[in-house]
């Protein structure tokens, strides 16, 4: 389904969190394959640390090497209604913890107005407005462009606060765009909980992608993308405002006896974390030819005879096999991944799980650089690991799997 009219246009517009701009690209993306792949910080490698929840086109891939192939050109499905997207965009997944310690996935739900998206998927928006200038002056993203907004390392506020507007939304009603907070929503949210990831919209304009996957982009100077301020001059073009809406159906496990003892909340993300602050989440180009450009010039809602559209249930056709063969539904007695909970986090009560407790082995698999330190939290091992090994006083390097390591 897409926005056929001014009402829903600015139905769209509340939905982004996005008040004054003429139009917001909004359309519904199903869900492509769950499984442990991260192809953009663990190219090659054929299982990353956390599970990933994954839609967008079907050439996601243990690698995508911008050198070898473009995406827009060679994929030939997506699961997005815009047909001429098959770009890739994902983020971890959410899980609750029982009092007795162990796991199950939480589903997720389509947003208003994309009923039947399979496995929920995902909202994706592209805005070009706000930002001073023509809107033609807006650069939409090129072959082999790729990023990563949010750091799944992060545990505090103060960590978390390089990144802005990565919250979540309690939903009361579909309808709730309101009350976003960065860390995990505290009560029982009655239609489910929402997470919102909306990417920086300045570029450096040379580099396709960074070391770390960010520093080719930026923030406006002035701070969030709406309120229309300059780029920094490091950063002088500006990009639409990738903007990702997940909602997560939590419906079925807000009875409150199910919650730890302490009455904290209970999820916890596959990157092992209750607090939200590692939100995060991951993007690869792939728009064929110069639509999303196109798409942006007109600075257009529904997009009619500028994009090329398919239903939902067309959409839904296009999937993927899992790469990772293992078993992430049903009870678990731990993340996917063996990925141990670390930072704040509630108790479990008696006969609880281990509230991320420690594995053995130092993890220092890789190589390693003397005269540094890891900070909490922050990696400090695994396979074709090759940075800092030495941890902060009053944590260890501890073994989480072949590929991660963290200090804890």
């Amino acid at each position: 389904m897409m926005l056929k009219s001014h009402g829903l246009l600015a139905a769209a517009l509340a939905l982004a969190g996005s008040p004054g701009a003429e139009a917001v690209l909004r359309f519904s993306c199903s869900q492509l394959v769950v499984e442990r792949l991260d192809p953009l910080v663990f190219p090659g490698v054929f299982q990353s640390p956390h599970l990933h929840q994954v839609v967008g086109g079907n050439m996601f891939n243990v690698t995508m090497d911008p050198n070898r192939h473009n995406i827009g050109e060679e994929a030939t499905c997506t699961t997005c209604t815009f047909s001429e997207d098959f770009s890739n965009y994902w983020t971890a997944t959410l899980f609750f913890r029982a009092r007795n310690g162990s796991y199950i996935r939480v589903p997720q739900r389509p947003n208003i107005g994309f009923d039947g998206a399979r496995g929920g998927g995902m909202t994706v928006y592209y805005t070009a407005s706000f930002m001073p200038g023509p809107v033609n002056n807006v650069k939409a993203f090129a072959p082999g462009f790729r990023m990563i907004v949010g750091n799944p390392m992060y545990r505090t506020a103060q960590e978390a606060s390089k990144y802005r507007q990565l919250t979540f939304t309690c939903l009361d009603n579909m309808f709730t765009r309101t009350g976003e907070t960065p860390t995990m929503p505290t009560r029982p949210c009655a239609e489910g909980i929402m997470a919102n990831i909306r990417f920086p919209t300045c570029w450096d304009g040379k580099n396709l992608d960074s070391p770390d996957h960010e520093s080719h982009v930026a923030y406006p100077e002035s701070g969030m993308f709406e309120t229309g301020g300059p780029c920094p001059a490091s950063h002088p073009v500006r990009l639409p405002q990738l903007f990702y809406e997940v909602i997560w159906d939590t419906r079925q496990f807000n009875d409150l006896s199910l919650w730890p003892e302490d009455g904290s909340q209970p999820f916890v993300w596959s990157y092992g974390d209750f607090t939200g602050y590692g939100t995060h989440g991951d993007y690869v180009f792939g728009w064929k030819g110069d639509s999303l450009q196109r798409a942006m010039n007109a600075n257009c809602d529904d997009c009619v005879g500028v994009l090329k559209t398919q239903s939902i249930q067309q959409a839904n056709q296009c999937r993927q096999e899992q790469k990772v063969k293992e078993n992430i539904d049903g009870w678990l007695s731990e993340l996917p991944g063996k990925v141990q909970v670390t930072g704040p986090q509630p108790g479990t009560g008696p006969g609880g799980g281990n509230n991320g407790g420690g594995n053995n082995g130092g993890g220092n698999s890789g190589g390693g650089n003397s005269g540094c330190t890891v900070p909490k939290w922050g990696q400090c091992g695994g396979r074709s690991y090759t940075g800092c090994t030495t941890c902060a006083a009053g944590s260890t390097c501890r073994y989480q799997n072949d590929w991660y390591s963290q200090c804890l």
